[in-house]
């Protein structure tokens, strides 16, 4: 007998939920380990375990790469490298569910771009007014206007990065997909690796460090990304979009429980708009461009 339509999209929807959910978590308790090797370093360790993974698992040295599909897989790497690093130097002073939500400017402008129907100039509005109510803008109250300058530049730099890892990914996943991704997060590990070992040394290599440095590549890479394949390859790019617009909140919710942060209500208000404008903006696109590898925020 032929499964229903429900019961065939509870899976895919379970196996994205699941690694978003990973991801956040993973996120969170990266960031109580700034302590130890600092925001820098937790990133190296998370995209170099995330690399060697990868790489055991897809082995991209088995097909030969073209000059042209090489270059992209670079510049996909080199965003990739920079999205995580920018958005953990976010993380050492801003909490992590607005962090999220700013960092979603990225591929909420990559979509708005590709758009022309009317209705998404209120996806547009709702998108700005989530914005200005996160941003320092000088507001003396609310909660969110007091969120530290630096660490907003640094989510800012993280959504532009997100965005280029989006164009660039589209372009690099043209060669085989998994010798993409395994490829591209090599790339973002020697993009961030200089960095981590300036801040934190040899301190890096010590077990303890290490263990828990595989322990979030795990969380926050290889366990979501696998999920994130296996639901892209029976879900709608619309279903999948609108189900990844709940990243922020589901990023606020792991940091209450991992770090105790408590959101205002201005903040929740905020994460709100930008939630249902990145699900709005998904709902009305009438392109049906093909994902790219790896769209998983850091």
């Amino acid at each position: 007998m032929t499964e229903s339509r429900p019961a065939a999209l509870l899976l895919p929807v379970a196996a994205l939920v699941t690694g978003m959910v990973s991801l956040q978590t993973g996120a969170a308790f990266a960031k109580s380990l700034f302590p130890l090797v600092g925001a820098a370093g937790v990133s190296a360790l998370r995209v170099g375990f995330s690399a060697l993974i990868l790489l055991a698992v897809w082995r991209p040295w088995r097909r030969s790469l073209h000059a042209g599909e090489a270059g992209w897989i670079l510049l996909y790497g080199a965003a990739l490298g920079l999205m995580n690093l920018l958005f953990y130097m976010a993380l050492r002073t801003i909490p992590l569910g607005p962090a999220v939500a700013i960092e979603f400017a990225g591929p909420l402008a990559v979509a708005l771009a590709a758009s022309r129907r009317p209705m998404d100039f209120l996806w547009i509005g709702l998108a700005v007014l989530g914005l200005w109510l996160l941003l320092p803008l000088g507001s003396a109250s609310g909660g969110l206007g007091a969120l530290d300058p630096v660490g907003v530049a640094y989510v800012l730099g993280a959504a532009l990065a997100w965005a280029l890892y989006i164009l660039f990914g589209q372009r690099a996943g043209r060669a085989h997909g998994g010798q993409a991704v395994s490829l591209g997060m090599a790339t973002a590990a020697l993009v961030v690796a200089p960095f981590g070992l300036a801040e934190a040394g040899t301190g890096l290599f010590a077990p303890a460090v290490l263990a828990s440095g595989l322990a979030v590549a795990v969380a926050s890479s290889a366990l979501p990304y696998s999920l994130e394949m296996f639901a892209l390859r029976r879900l709608d790019r619309q279903s999948f979009g609108v189900l990844m617009s709940l990243e922020p909140a589901i990023a606020s919710f792991a940091a209450l429980i991992v770090l105790g942060e408590h959101l205002t209500a201005v903040q929740e208000l905020a994460i709100a708009c930008i939630i249902v404008a990145s699900a709005g903006i998904t709902v009305g696109s009438r392109r049906r461009a093909r994902v790219g590898p790896g769209t998983a925020a850091p």
